[in-house]
């Protein structure tokens, strides 16, 4: 039987830095398909189906996060945002519409190759509908159905928010989660909180379910946007 070959669609109009990913992806097994331009990149998403998008924001003929709205109309996979622009409201405006993570320029390939199988795990799980009643991370376990958390094998106790936000992070590991986005899903639509008590609630839950909290391993913080749980 032959193996299904991951496609990924690079849109980036730098020739060095496709070149310097179709090696790199290549290398990792993955099939790679690119385009320099927005439009053309579009074109080539609809013609090839990529299983995940890595893309640019500094597109010559159409700017990245058009590229993005446009994309998310009706490609529900991963999309990995790859750009120089560093600033934070700029990684928060490309995850809110739509983007699952954002690496800036210049790059590791072992941790955008990480990121992008962390992606595709989550996707892939999702599209099989095996979600399962447990999630587990490290040695932090969710019992969805028992409403139950375990820290190391040990039952600890957690507020309704602090489960809900934990829950929350862990069905979405790997996918940088913005502060807007959190405050929504914990506390809801209607509801009007500060960033400041979700910054609150991420350090009562760090204590209780991470070894060493001002370390974190696995709910990190991603500056000026939001938090990722890094599995």
């Amino acid at each position: 039987m032959t193996q299904h070959r991951s496609k990924v669609l690079v849109i980036e109009d730098e020739a060095p830095i496709r070149k310097f990913l179709r090696i790199a992806l290549e290398t990792e097994g993955y099939f790679v398909c690119e385009s320099e331009a927005g439009e053309a990149g579009l074109r080539q998403a609809v013609q090839d189906t990529p299983d995940l998008v890595i893309l640019d924001l500094g597109l010559p003929d159409v700017d990245g996060i058009n590229v993005l709205h446009r994309l998310r109309e009706w490609f529900s996979g991963p999309i990995l945002i790859l750009s120089a622009r560093d600033q934070d409201q700029q990684k928060v405006e490309a995850l809110d519409r739509g983007a699952d993570d954002y690496i800036t320029k210049p790059f590791s390939v072992p941790e955008l190759l990480a990121r992008m199988r962390v992606l595709q795990r989550r996707i892939n799980r999702s599209a099989a509908g095996t979600v399962s009643a447990v999630l587990t991370i490290g040695d932090i376990e969710v019992d969805l159905d028992a409403h139950l958390v375990r820290h190391g094998g040990e039952e600890i106790k957690l507020t309704a928010t602090e489960y809900k936000l934990l829950v929350v992070m862990m069905k979405n590991a790997g996918k940088v989660l913005t502060h807007k986005y959190l405050l929504r899903e914990v506390w809801g639509p209607s509801q009007i909180v500060e960033a400041h008590n979700l910054r609150v609630l991420m350090a009562g839950l760090r204590r209780k379910v991470e070894a060493d909290s001002s370390r974190p391993k696995h709910l990190l913080t991603e500056i000026g946007v939001g938090y990722r749980c890094q599995p």
